[in-house]
């Protein structure tokens, strides 16, 4: 089987956080495309309808969520042809019952950073300016991905979004960028997924797009699936 390889972005986010990976994919025969929430977002609803409207609904898809993209893959399974899922760095959602669309501690740092329309600023603004240079590899490559964060509101991440049962019948794979999401890991190895770890930040994929390309291939494959030219 040759599917299309879906590469989502946090809905915080845009196309160019996955940009340097999927050049990489594409030389390497794979279909590739980038799927964004694209603004205005403002519930977990409207990401979920953004992303379903930028998957094809011909094609085999294994899609490779990013960050708080983790969340939506359940109802893309269920609304697009998803024969595979390798998240990165992500959100891995349950099996069944609800998915938060931020962990309740969490919150607490967010309901801190809320303006008085209850939008909070841009997500690089959320961390301390030493930890975000460390995120990206240029001042060039920081600009491209910032010009393309949008606001969300705090109510955005105070909501949880339903799973549908089943979903996770899908073959699955889990790719780490060190330990922030160590948890999650941790349940795609008590899944029995492969799981590989590179050593990053949360922005690994532009840090190092060779390598992080090469882990998914490895992933990818690893679930039974391959390019167009093998």
């Amino acid at each position: 089987m040759v599917p299309s390889l879906a590469l989502l972005a946090s809905p915080l986010l845009g196309a160019a956080v996955w940009a340097p990976v999927a050049r990489v994919l594409a030389d390497h025969g794979w279909h590739t495309m980038i799927c964004v929430a694209a603004p205005p977002i403002r519930t977990g609803q409207d990401a979920l309808d953004a992303f379903v409207a930028t998957l094809p609904t011909e094609q085999d898809l294994v899609v490779v969520p990013h960050s708080n993209a983790g969340v939506y893959v359940p109802e893309l399974v269920m609304q697009r042809r998803v024969v595979g899922a390798v998240f990165v760095d992500a959100v891995l959602p349950p099996g069944r019952g609800y998915v938060p669309l931020a962990p309740p501690a969490f919150l607490d740092l967010l309901g801190e950073k809320v303006d008085d329309d209850g939008l909070l600023p841009v997500w690089t603004s959320w961390w301390d300016e030493v930890d975000v240079m460390e995120l990206f590899p240029d001042a060039r490559t920081r600009a491209r991905v910032e010009v393309e964060q949008q606001q969300l509101p705090l109510s955005y991440f105070e909501s949880v979004l339903p799973i549908p049962q089943g979903w996770d019948d899908i073959p699955g794979a889990y790719l780490a960028f060190g330990d922030t999401y160590a948890a999650e890991r941790d349940r795609a190895v008590q899944r029995r997924w492969p799981v590989s770890t590179l050593s990053g930040g949360h922005l690994h994929m532009l840090i190092d797009p060779e390598k992080v390309a090469a882990e998914l291939v490895a992933l990818i494959r690893g679930l039974g699936f391959d390019s167009l030219t093998s």
